[in-house]
């Protein structure tokens, strides 16, 4: 059975839009079209691929579910982040934790994918529209525990966990039937509307788009939670907006969205290299457009099928990919052979 294209191009431009973002991070103070750009998509990509993750989520309730996903999840989270610390103290970043607990970079998304599976347990007992409105209410009021935060992804964890939900429930028959001419027109004028806005007014500190700190954390102490609140339902307008706007047709590059895990796990390694190195040395508007096409390459190298083959047994604890193609060349060899023989 064909896959479906829309998924892959979803999956594939979701993890451009994050791969993009960590890149132009460290130049959002030194240009003006990165600061905006870097606000705009914060707000609403994460929230995309965490719903895309919840989407593909509706097989959780298969026997024996939680040990696959144990396997699958936290044993390349225990491998990555063990790699991580040994790779940011040799190329000289030393103030890097290297506790379990505190994951690096990126791999807060592990973490937090194991523990929204674990309580879809729970909330697909709910009907979903009560489901979501408790998730993003325990989203809202978590931020006023100051205790909760990054360790073990746990801020993160609740405050996305919505979007994970929304994904869970979501169709593809009802994500389809919203594709209209008209729905596509607002979409688009929805995400201009939020740029603009996003290039006028006064930037929102970063630790707000990343849902890791409590409201005390954030100089919010009493605050917070509507201005969270106000967060969730740009980011959830946002969100809808892109996914009317994902296109349904196969491209030559669509098969790449099959492997956006290799791409979230792997890109740490260019991009930290390119910020410790100075690598990234640009302050120009215009130079954003060369960016752009420095993530699209990181994505397209990453999700090829040679780093998959060679990382899928780190990244999805499986050899089959690499067994397949050393049984093919053994054949191979073994044709080639009979043929000089014959």
């Amino acid at each position: 059975m064909q896959r479906e294209a829309y998924f892959d191009n979803a999956k594939l431009l979701f993890i451009f839009l994050v791969v993009f973002g960590h890149l132009i991070q460290p130049l959002k103070h030194h240009i003006e079209l990165v600061d905006v750009l870097y606000q705009w998509i914060y707000i609403f990509h994460m929230p995309v691929f965490v719903l895309a993750s919840g989407f593909f989520a509706k097989g959780s309730s298969d026997k024996g579910y939680i040990i696959k996903l144990a396997k699958r999840i936290l044993i390349p989270y225990f491998l990555f982040q063990i790699f991580y610390s040994i790779y940011f103290l040799g190329i000289g970043k030393n103030s890097w934790d290297n506790t379990l607990y505190d994951p690096h970079w990126g791999l807060w998304f592990l973490l937090s994918l194991f523990s929204w599976h674990i309580l879809l347990i729970a909330y697909r007992k709910m009907s979903p529209w009560v489901g979501i409105f408790t998730a993003f209410t325990i989203g809202i009021a978590i931020g006023y525990v100051p205790m909760i935060g990054p360790d073990f992804s746990l801020s993160r964890t609740l405050v996305f966990f919505p979007f994970f939900l929304i994904g869970y429930w979501l169709s593809k028959k009802q994500l389809f039937r919203w594709q209209t001419a008209n729905k596509k027109a607002i979409a688009v004028g929805i995400l201009i509307a939020v740029f603009v806005v996003s290039y006028v007014t006064p930037t929102i500190p970063a630790q707000w788009l990343f849902g890791s700190q409590s409201y005390q954390a954030l100089d919010a102490a009493l605050s917070g939670g509507m201005f969270r609140a106000g967060l969730y339902v740009v980011a959830t307008l946002m969100v809808f907006s892109v996914m009317l706007l994902v296109p349904r047709q196969r491209f030559s590059f669509t098969p790449l969205g099959q492997n956006t895990m290799y791409v979230y796990l792997l890109h740490g390694i260019i991009i930290q290299y390119g910020r410790q190195a100075n690598l990234l040395a640009v302050d120009h508007n215009l130079d954003t457009i060369g960016l752009a096409v420095i993530a699209a390459a990181i994505v397209w190298f990453l999700s090829s099928k040679w780093v998959a083959l060679f990382a899928q047994p780190i990244v999805e604890g499986k050899t089959d990919g690499l067994q397949q193609w050393l049984d093919e060349r053994s054949k191979k060899e073994t044709y080639n052979y009979k043929e000089k023989s014959s």
